[in-house]
């Protein structure tokens, strides 16, 4: 019998007694509309990007209060260990503050009593999210009022429970925290690797052909049919791609699609399929230009170009070459200046860039729809893995945290070790894996060389 299950044994074998949250809470804080007018104090100023992991631990703008603007604004100061809720547009965020601050009207924060440990506390909310969505307002941004958080109902549990609790569901998370960091890295490395051998097959300009981007093909952009004309895009079946779609290097589908009568009416160009779409206007070229090959006929909005290319180049190696110089063209054709960030379109056609033979283009071709197989299917099952991660601890964490009035449903510690066991088990596989890349890696290399 695990610690727990002795605990509950002992001091709560009946079942656990449900209490509103303004009954065990010492207080629930709601902060001041106002924002303050001057930031030169100690008394940090945090918003939701100030939150690291499971704690406000400081502003990391610098942003603080003096104690000064405190009295004068009647602020709202959270003491230290209030477990503070996102009420509004970041829902579901939830964290303790390990000093005193101050936050704006999107927090609420709840100060717990002598009855209610407040990691616990943060664990059970956490298991709320989804009502607290169901109960927040309607509108242009949800929110959820003190009211409705003073009424909510938590299971009490003596405060050994609630402890053993959270030392269970620390250790499930700290294991969780590890091996998606690790998962991460993984993904990151494979990425940086592709990257490299990319730049390696493209980097013979001195062997080949130059040609501006404009000899390569026919460019184009599009338009946005009106907004306003609900048959334009109710039930549409036409693909219509917009920057929010350009997140991947090949495209599987659009978020948005139009209908027949917006192409014929609004005048859309539908682009044959294996066309390459660049990113001409958007905050995203800040730091990234995004390019994408698309494998299906689409239409684009006005922040995108197509390229449709010609019978002597072949269009995955336009969409790798222009990739593989994306950072450099980037670089080059941004303009300076402007309220949303643009390229010079003018300078984009002009880059140039090697256009080996049909054959080497072909052979290059191969290589690095080779590598970026690898990294795709790393691109989905790591990221998968991590999401698996999440919910396996959200499932567990849940089923700590799920109590009756009469008897409870508990899971012990032994099942959480059998879940560590299995978890060991796919590091141990990862490492195997690994091995077998690196000898893939080399093999690659080899062929990388010859090309």
């Amino acid at each position: 019998m695990s610690r727990l299950d002795e605990l509950i044994k002992e001091l709560c074998p009946n079942g656990v007694e449900f209490q509103r949250i303004k009954d065990v809470c010492d207080d629930v804080i709601v902060p001041m509309r106002d924002r303050p007018k001057t930031f030169d104090g100690n008394i940090p100023w945090c918003r939701i990007e100030d939150k690291e992991g499971q704690y406000f631990n400081k502003s990391l703008s610098g942003l603080g209060v003096s104690e000064d603007v405190i009295k004068k604004m009647n602020l709202k100061v959270f003491p230290t260990g209030t477990v503070i809720c996102s009420c509004s547009a970041s829902l579901g965020t939830y964290a303790i503050n390990t000093q005193p601050l101050i936050t704006n009207q999107t927090f609420i924060g709840l100060v717990c009593g002598k009855r209610l440990f407040n990691k616990y506390l943060l664990y059970y909310m956490e298991t709320q999210t989804k009502y607290l969505k169901s109960q927040a307002s309607t509108g242009t941004i949800p929110y959820i009022s003190r009211k409705k958080f003073e009424e909510m109902l938590i299971p009490v549990p003596p405060l050994e429970v609630q402890r053993e609790i959270v030392r269970v569901l620390d250790s499930f998370t700290l294991l969780t925290a590890e091996l998606t960091a690790e998962l991460t890295a993984e993904l990151t490395a494979r990425k940086k690797q592709y990257e490299f051998y990319r730049d390696k097959l493209l980097s013979h300009d001195g062997n080949y052909l130059v040609k501006s981007l404009a000899e390569l093909g026919e460019w184009s952009g599009g338009k946005t049919p009106s907004m306003s004309e609900k048959s334009f895009w109710e039930q549409g079946t036409i693909p219509w791609i917009s920057s929010k779609d350009m997140k991947s290097s090949t495209l599987i589908e659009t978020k948005d699609h139009i209908t027949e009568k917006a192409v014929k009416e609004a005048s859309m160009t539908v682009y044959p399929a294996n066309s390459i779409a660049i990113v001409t206007r958007s905050g995203i070229l800040k730091h990234t230009f995004p390019v994408a090959y698309v494998p299906f006929e689409t239409t684009i909005n006005q922040d995108i170009k197509m390229l449709v290319v010609n019978e002597g180049i072949l269009p995955r190696y336009a969409f790798h070459v222009i990739q593989g110089k994306g950072n450099d063209i980037l670089i080059k054709t941004k303009k300076q200046g402007g309220t949303v960030d643009s390229l010079d379109f003018q300078k984009v056609l002009a880059y140039k860039v090697p256009v080996p033979s049909k054959d080497i283009q072909s052979r290059v071709v191969e290589l690095l729809d080779n590598f970026e197989s690898i990294c795709t299917d790393l691109n989905i099952g790591l990221p998968a893995e991590i999401e698996a991660r999440q919910k396996q601890y959200e499932y567990y964490r849940d089923l700590l945290l799920t109590f009756a009035e009469t008897g409870n449903t508990i899971m012990t510690d032994r099942q959480t070790d059998r879940q560590t066991d299995r978890q060991t088990d796919r590091q141990t596989d990862r490492q195997t894996d690994r091995q077998t890349d690196r000898q893939t890696d080399r093999q690659t290399d080899r062929q990388t060389d010859r090309a």
